[in-house]
């Protein structure tokens, strides 16, 4: 791997945490599942990539998401925010926002439509990010942060529109690996000042699910792939506090289906580093984003569960088109010349069918909510669920 190397205090801050992760192994017999490693490498207090201070978005950062790439996307996504809206309460909550800019974007955008929510909630649990998020608001819709609130944990009872993009992808998933020998959990134990991989046979919930996936034992070699049992028990969470409203959760991922096949043999876990890709999630821990694609299947399972209707299922192209991307481009003008060109290339990164538009996907799962989704008119994939 040829990637940048980090600054002398960011490794430090990374040892910190290799320091405490090896405690945390001895203090558990010898291993931890990757669960438990994934989650201290993002979420440690002070340590972990999403608690720590470094930049994470944008260009200076690791990964762009969609909202840093174009407003049109929040644009889009306020027109199904607002009919969730005007079909349960006047209130938004956005689980992990980021920078902030989709929060101001949807906030400006149904400004414009005349549907401004009471109240506009954010999940975040990186304080540097909730920082972040205050001064974008501020500077981009000043008049409206009065109406943004943050939250340390989900509501009691909650009616409206929850926005969830690319928050799944970096909840903690145990891997899985099938041998001809059996089924077993790949975990972490560390070995001459170094982390190792470690496979023990699967037990518990990991068991229960690994079982119920029902993939064939491979006759040689091994079969790797990740189980997001933290991603059904948030929705679950969702679901029993839901009362009327819809989720609306964009990821990257695949049904089921797709999610395991044969062909895919190695998983989906990335980490990435300052817009590098890479496999080895030991490197610099705490520096690194460490991700997971989504099985949408798993998360329609957890919404049935929990009570939710499944609204609908798409790839973001057909979810944006659906929700009128390119009306809101037509609303700049082709003589603004530049800005244009730069917004029209941003929509076709989004819904390009080799870029970002046929990868994510897009589900709703709601409650009480009594007509179709606008964002599923047309390319519903509800069947390959």
């Amino acid at each position: 791997m040829n990637l940048p190397q980090p600054s002398a205090e960011a490794l430090e801050q990374s040892a910190a945490l290799v320091a405490r992760l090896q405690t945390l192994i001895d203090t558990q017999g010898g291993w931890i599942p990757f669960s438990s490693y994934m989650a201290e490498a993002l979420y440690a207090p002070g340590l972990g990539y999403y608690s720590g201070g470094a930049r994470k978005f944008g260009p200076g950062g690791d990964f762009i998401t969609a909202p840093e790439l174009t407003p049109l996307f929040g644009q889009a996504l306020a027109s199904q925010v607002q009919q969730v809206m005007s079909l349960s309460a006047p209130h938004i909550i956005e689980a992990g926002a980021g920078t902030g800019l989709l929060a101001a974007d949807l906030l400006l955008e149904l400004e414009h439509l005349g549907a401004l929510p009471e109240r506009y909630d954010i999940l975040e649990v990186s304080g540097e990010l909730r920082e972040r998020q205050f001064d974008t608001l501020a500077a981009k819709a000043p008049h409206l942060a009065g109406r943004v609130h943050w939250l340390d944990n989900l509501p009691e009872r909650f009616s409206g529109a929850l926005v969830a993009n690319e928050v799944l992808d970096v909840m903690p998933v145990h891997l899985v690996a099938w041998r001809p020998e059996g089924i077993f959990e790949r975990g972490v134990s560390h070995r001459d000042g170094r982390f190792v991989w470690a496979d023990r046979p699967v037990a518990g919930r990991v068991a229960e699910a690994a079982a119920a996936l029902a993939l064939p034992l491979p006759g040689d070699g091994e079969y790797v792939s990740e189980l997001n049992l933290a991603g059904r028990a948030w929705v679950a969470e969702w679901a029993a506090r839901l009362e009327q409203g819809a989720m609306i959760l964009i990821d990257y991922g695949y049904p089921r289906a797709e999610y395991y096949l044969p062909s895919r043999s190695t998983g989906t876990l990335l980490c990435y580093f300052r817009h590098h890709a890479h496999g080895d999630p030991f490197l610099w821990p705490g520096l690194n984003d460490i991700t997971a694609f989504v099985d949408f299947t798993a998360i329609a399972e957890a919404g049935f569960e929990g009570g939710l209707d499944v609204m609908g299922y798409t790839d973001q192209a057909n979810f944006l088109f659906n929700c009128g991307v390119l009306d809101c481009l037509a609303r700049r003008a082709p003589e603004d010349g530049a800005d244009y060109i730069r917004a029209s290339k941003a929509v076709q990164r989004l819904t390009g069918p080799h870029e970002m538009g046929e990868l994510f996907k897009v589900i709703a799962l709601s409650r009480n909510i009594g007509q179709p989704l606008i964002g599923f008119r047309r390319g519903d994939r509800l069947h390959s669920l």
